[in-house]
């Protein structure tokens, strides 16, 4: 597959966004400033790019409670996630979601998720939508590889396969489940998601190129009305389960090793594909980018916090399409 420079550039510095997000956030929980848990998404950078990068607004995707760097990745506004992450009421969730519950209907997000397996059986919802009206739309549930063997999984699995839904499963297997090892080798959860008769394939989660291409397949198939697909992208963890998580759980030889051999930044930057890549203009991303959470951290963190009027605003709403 031949890679354009704007599609290049365009992948870097979504991924560069990430990476800077992820890190500005962590620094700026360990000085108190944020409130509730956030779940560290670096090293999987490569995975919510390559797949986002195929979709469009009017395309959905369901998060996982490690969802900032999908919703970058699907075109959310940074400014307003960082104000969201804050819980001030100017966030995209009018500070009610923070983290875990981060979403953006307008950018076809449909949410970050605390329910270890809740994404699915939204997504394919979203599916069916698609699939009712013809529209050409695709849906993806994010999914972590401890979330591959719970129960709504499986019944999403089952209900895209049967009606061929729109549907890509994409997992995300970065060896850990919380504190526990994964057991299972490595493609052992598309096989299983293969069983099901739709097509399933592994490939390395840390390689932008890899996972794009794989996407692009699934997401083309979908849309010309070929059924789910299932992707394994195999993306060792960089940071614990939550910020402030120590691992010890892992040897240190693994972490370190781990973390060398992972990073997709690195690997990017260093594929021949990538080698007509200016450095002056690689320099003036990462600038922009520094600016960009310089400025929105700074907003963020002098915003207002909601109101108590605005407790029950914006949290039911009734058949007739109004707020409760």
């Amino acid at each position: 597959m031949n890679y354009s420079l704007e599609t290049l550039y365009e992948a870097y510095r979504t991924m560069k966004l990430i990476r800077e997000f992820e890190e500005r956030m962590r620094a700026e929980y360990q000085r108190g400033k944020l409130p509730g848990f956030i779940h560290m998404y670096r090293n999987q950078e490569a995975i919510a790019v390559g797949a986002c990068m195929h979709l469009g607004n009017e395309d959905y995707i369901a998060s996982t409670h490690r969802g900032h760097g999908h919703c970058i990745a699907k075109g959310c506004d940074i400014e307003d996630m960082l104000l969201e992450l804050a819980c001030k009421q100017e966030g995209i969730c009018k500070g009610k979601g923070g983290s875990m519950h981060i979403a953006d209907m307008s950018k076809g997000m449909l949410g970050a998720n605390a329910i270890v397996g809740g994404g699915p059986p939204i997504a394919a919802g979203a599916a069916l939508t698609a699939r009712t009206l013809g529209n050409g739309k695709v849906s993806m549930a994010f999914i972590g590889d401890g979330a591959s063997d719970q129960g709504t999984v499986a019944e999403s699995l089952n209900l895209a396969f049967v009606l061929q839904l729109p549907m890509i499963f994409m997992y995300e297997n970065n060896h850990y489940a919380e504190f526990t090892r994964n057991p299972k080798p490595d493609g052992r959860i598309a096989e299983r998601a293969g069983a099901y008769g739709m097509p399933a394939v592994t490939v390395d989660g840390s390689d932008f190129f890899a996972v794009y291409e794989a996407v692009g397949e699934a997401v083309q198939r979908g849309r010309e009305g070929g059924g789910p697909s299932a992707i394994e992208a195999v993306a060792s963890r960089y940071y614990g389960h939550f910020e402030g998580d120590a691992q010890q759980y892992r040897d240190g030889e693994e972490l370190e090793s781990s973390r060398r051999s992972y990073d997709p930044l690195t690997k990017f930057l260093a594929d021949d594909r990538c080698s007509d890549l200016d450095s002056s203009k690689i320099k003036q991303i990462d600038d922009d980018i520094q600016d960009l959470l310089n400025a929105g951290v700074e907003r963020a963190l002098s915003a207002a916090d909601p109101t108590p009027d605005q407790l029950y605003k914006d949290v039911y709403v009734s058949y007739r399409g109004e707020s409760a």
